[in-house]
C-alpha cells in the first residue's frame, strides 16, 4: 500500500475534493516498472504530455499518466486553488496508481511536485524547466515578457508567448495550436508562486533529476543550476529548445534522457 504523509492542519482544513482529468498510456507488456505521473505547469493541462510523451513512454515499457491540476485542462474549475491544493491533486492521483510513482513536473508543475514529495514517497522525481518562483523569477519574466507578466500581479492570468515556449524549429501552426490551448492558474496559486513558497523536505530522499534548456526564455540557466544544487546534482541541458520541452520540435531528446536515467540510476532493482 502506498503511504502519504498527513499534517495536522490538513485534517483541520481539508482540501476540497474535485474531479480530476487523468490521461494515460500503458505498455502492451507489463514489465513491473514504476509508473510515471506527469504534472503540467500553470496554464497547461494533461494534453501537453498526451501530445508526444505519454505514448513514447509507454512504447519504452513504462506506464504513463498525466494529471490536469484543478482548474486546468479537463479537471473541475477551481478559481480558489492554492499550491497546496495542486500538490494534493498530485498526491491523490499518485496514491491511486498500482505502484509507487515517479513524479515528473514541468515549469511551475515542478514546484507542485516538490511540495507533493513532502507528502508522498515518490520513487524518484524529475523537474523539467522548473519554475520555483520568487521575486527573482518574476523579475526575469517581467524583463522578457512585460505585457504577459505584469497582469498576473493583479490577479489576471500569466500569458506566455510563442518565443518563450518554443524554439524556432517548431512549425508555426503547431506553436499557435498549443498556445491557443493554454489556460490560467488560480489567482491565489499565482501569488504563492510569486512569493516563493518553500516546499518541505521530501519523504524518503528520492533521487531527483533536473533538466531544461540554456535557451529557455522563461527559466534562465542560473535558475536551473540552483534547482539542481538543491538536490545535490547538476542540470541536464538541451540547447536550442524552448521552455515547453515536451511540445517542442525535438521533444524525443529530453524524454529519452529521463527514461535512460530512470533505468540506470535510481532504485535499479525496481526500475528494470
Amino acid at each position: 500500500m502506498t503511504e502519504r504523509v498527513m499534517r495536522s492542519w490538513e485534517w483541520a482544513r481539508p482540501v476540497r475534493p474535485v474531479r480530476r482529468e487523468v490521461l494515460s498510456a500503458v505498455p502492451e507488456l507489463e514489465e513491473g516498472r514504476p509508473p510515471l505521473l506527469f504534472v503540467p505547469g500553470f496554464g497547461h493541462g494533461a494534453w501537453a504530455y498526451a501530445e508526444n510523451w505519454l505514448g513514447h513512454v509507454a512504447a519504452r515499457g513504462f506506464s504513463a499518466y498525466a494529471v490536469s491540476l484543478r482548474g486546468h485542462g479537463g479537471s473541475e474549475p477551481a478559481p480558489e486553488a492554492s499550491l497546496p491544493a495542486y500538490a494534493h491533486d498530485v498526491v491523490q492521483v499518485a496514491a491511486s496508481l498500482p505502484r509507487r510513482a515517479v513524479l515528473v513536473g514541468h515549469g511551475a508543475g515542478a514546484l507542485v511536485v516538490a511540495h507533493a514529495m513532502a507528502r508522498y514517497p515518490a520513487r524518484a522525481a524529475v523537474l523539467v524547466a522548473p519554475v520555483f518562483g520568487g521575486w527573482a523569477t518574476f523579475g526575469t519574466a517581467l524583463r522578457r515578457n512585460p505585457f504577459g507578466t505584469l497582469p498576473a500581479v493583479f490577479g489576471a492570468g500569466l500569458r506566455l508567448n510563442r518565443r518563450q515556449l518554443f524554439s524556432g524549429e517548431l512549425p508555426d501552426a503547431d506553436a499557435r495550436r498549443h498556445v491557443a490551448r493554454l489556460g490560467r492558474a488560480a489567482r491565489r496559486a499565482q501569488w504563492q508562486l510569486l512569493t516563493g513558497v518553500e516546499p518541505e523536505p521530501a519523504v524518503g530522499d528520492p533521487p531527483v533529476l533536473v533538466l531544461g534548456s540554456p535557451d529557455d526564455r522563461v527559466v534562465p540557466a542560473s535558475a536551473l543550476t540552483r534547482a539542481a544544487r538543491r538536490y545535490g546534482s547538476a542540470p541536464l541541458l538541451f540547447p536550442g529548445m524552448g521552455h515547453d520541452l515536451m511540445l517542442d520540435a525535438r521533444w524525443r531528446e529530453p524524454i529519452d534522457a529521463i527514461l535512460d536515467w530512470l533505468v540506470k540510476e535510481p532504485a535499479r532493482d525496481d526500475l528494470g
